[in-house]
């Protein structure tokens, strides 16, 4: 659980009133019911609900039903839980962590393959590219000069995980500048499933990451926005190439030859 302090004064409940649960899946009714008091605007952001007690009484259901639905609600990141005496269940406003949790879900039982992460990639970032171009300040691109310095740094003391967070900190720093909310929540969820994906593959040589970033902070500095995009679209092909080619694919399978008997 959180410890990050709600943005509101947690002695101030929320508005909302909850009816009596009388469906045999109880905890799903009062995950929808709290929903539709986000819908209703009686629930906002930093809201704290109504303590564990209240909500038991007011929904008829037990504490254990209602705690395995809050810790539900906590997982699809909706509400946060906090303990102590400023603690209880708030609306939480990181709800973009429920789609990278479920982003890895799907990579992790194989839904999502490497090929097709790599490739999802690499289109969200052409949109992401041009519009940045449109919105670029003097401050982002200055953000995304001193990660390349970053990069480079970690390249030479051959610290091989700190040069994979700063290049996929580059990548947020990009998304951060469409000014987007839903375009920064996608590609920080790709881009957490691709560090990962990353992270097994391990060290791998890509020299030629860094003139392609130089050039690319060129073309975005002139607000060339058709460069920038073929030069991200480049260099992210010839990284997917890179990373594909180090994985080990299962070998297909061949028919056996069955030898005809001689006459």
């Amino acid at each position: 659980m959180s410890a990050d302090v709600p943005p509101t004064d947690p002695k101030v409940s929320s508005p909302a009133k909850f009816q009596r649960i009388r469906s045999t899946r109880a905890f799903d009714e009062i995950a929808a019911q709290i929903r539709e008091e986000l819908a209703a605007g009686r629930l906002r952001v930093g809201h704290r609900l109504p303590s564990e007690r209240a909500m038991s009484e007011q929904f008829g259901v037990s504490r254990n039903t209602l705690r395995e639905a809050m810790r539900s609600l906590e997982h699809s990141g909706l509400i946060q839980l906090q303990k102590g005496a400023r603690g209880g269940a708030f609306i939480s406003e990181r709800s973009g962590e429920a789609i990278t949790l479920g982003l890895m879900d799907m990579y992790h039982l194989g839904s999502v393959q490497p090929a097709e992460l790599t490739e999802a990639r690499i289109w969200l970032e052409s949109i992401v590219v041009r519009e940045a171009c449109h919105r670029a300040t003097e401050e982002s691109i200055a953000a995304l000069t001193q990660n390349i310095a970053e990069v480079e740094g970690a390249t030479k003391s051959g610290d091989f995980a700190l040069r994979a967070e700063r290049n996929i900190e580059f990548h947020r720093i990009l998304a951060r500048m469409t000014g987007n909310p839903i375009m920064l929540i996608v590609m920080t969820a790709v881009l957490d499933v691709l560090r990962h994906f990353v992270s097994k593959i391990g060290d791998y040589e890509n020299a030629f990451v860094l003139p392609s970033r130089r050039r690319f902070v060129k073309h975005l500095t002139d607000g060339d926005a058709n460069a920038a995009v073929a030069e991200m679209e480049a260099c992210l092909k010839r990284l997917q190439r890179s990373y594909l080619s180090r994985i080990e694919t299962p070998p297909k399978n061949e028919k056996r030859k069955v030898k005809k008997a001689k006459p």
